[in-house]
């Protein structure tokens, strides 16, 4: 009974030890390390990062080239120089050039200096020259006097735009006219005929305000035009001021 026993242990350990191993003492090999364990599969995986990395870079690259201006498809951003004007057709250019003195005649050709302006630097004869006789006084003469050969008048425009300040008959200068401007600028005009302004009026430059006529401080010179210049109430001579001699 005992050696039945024994070699009916014997056969059931031996069946045991050629037994297939159960799953719980097997050391299973999944299929993700079988697929990393094959030789072309970290090449592949390589070049696949390598051409993503280019590809962003280029990219990156392509949109950083685009104009700045671009917003969208099709859209450029407004000029700022443009937007100052557009839509507005009064508008003046934020970076328009100050405006210029000009002569105070409609045609600078049709007319002579009559009378120069009193230059203290100038050589002796040159300064008697634009003195003016009137009773028994020499007075300096602090403007230019504009006349035609054949004694006839002339329009008389303002030589910049301003202000009418100033508009009035005179006993000795005749008809007058002041025009205020910037920083402390005054034009006037003097023997004046058929005056078309009034006082507190808006002129531009090139504007007509009068005709040239005649007055009794410079009666021998007949028709023409006295025009002085004052900065800060101080008589300039205007051919300093003046761009178009």
């Amino acid at each position: 009974m005992e050696t039945m026993s024994e070699q009916n242990k014997d056969k059931e350990l031996s069946s045991r030890a050629n037994a297939p191993k159960s799953a719980e003492g097997a050391v299973k090999v999944s299929g993700w390390k079988k697929f990393l364990a094959k030789k072309w599969v970290f090449p592949a995986v390589y070049m696949a990062a390598a051409v993503i990395i280019l590809t962003l870079m280029w990219v990156y690259k392509d949109s950083g080239t685009k104009p700045t201006s671009e917003v969208g498809s099709g859209y450029e951003l407004p000029n700022p120089a443009q937007t100052e004007t557009t839509g507005n057709p009064d508008a003046l250019p934020v970076a328009a050039a100050p405006e210029t003195m000009s002569w105070p005649v409609a045609d600078r050709n049709e007319v002579e200096i009559s009378l120069e302006y009193f230059d203290s630097q100038a050589s002796n004869d040159v300064r008697q020259a634009a003195m003016i006789e009137y009773g028994n006084t020499l007075t300096p003469h602090v403007g230019i006097d504009f006349a035609k050969n054949d004694n006839t008048p002339f329009e008389v425009v303002a030589a910049l735009s301003g202000k009418v300040t100033r508009v009035e008959k005179d006993p000795v200068v005749g008809h007058l006219v002041e025009i205020e401007h910037t920083d402390g600028l005054v034009t006037v005009y003097q023997s004046l005929a058929e005056v078309k302004v009034a006082k507190d009026a808006e002129v531009k430059k090139g504007d007509v305000i009068a005709l040239s006529g005649r007055n009794e401080l410079e009666k021998d010179e007949g028709t023409h035009l006295h025009f002085e210049v004052r900065q800060n109430g101080v008589p300039v001579n205007p051919e300093t001021l003046i761009a178009e001699n």
